[in-house]
């Protein structure tokens, strides 16, 4: 005989098959997905050595090089995920930068000379 509102013990195994079939279903997720990554990775792997045999056949080399200056304008706008600058790197910019401050300071001076020469070969003239 099933009871309305009996002692509530149903709800507890309910709770507990509810949460091993919850288990069950994540784990079979994840396996799934290791499945179907170790399928891609076999089928990279035959490709690659399908890429290598045209390679070997016509006596291409590899394009490594060309790889990684594609790769790394992607990884720029993310200033968190960018290159370190080694000391050697940052000592060089400091370095054109003063160079640059200089370059910009001697400009002005030279600009501001060349108007005073035209001013005072204005007001001076040869006879």
């Amino acid at each position: 005989m099933n009871f309305i509102g009996g002692d509530g013990g149903d709800d507890a195994d309910d709770k507990e098959k509810a949460e091993e079939e919850e288990r069950e279903r994540q784990e079979a997720i994840r396996e799934a997905e290791e499945r179907r990554k170790e399928k891609h990775r076999r089928m990279e792997e035959e490709r690659e050595k399908m890429r290598q045999d045209i390679r070997d056949k016509y006596n291409i080399k590899k394009k490594e090089e060309v790889v990684e200056q594609q790769m790394m304008p992607q990884e720029e706008p993310n200033p968190l995920m960018r290159k370190k600058k080694t000391p050697e790197e940052l000592a060089a910019e400091a370095e054109q930068e003063e160079l640059d401050d200089f370059t910009k300071l001697k400009n002005q001076i030279e600009t501001q000379v060349n108007e005073l020469k035209t001013q005072i070969e204005g007001k001076c003239v040869m006879q």
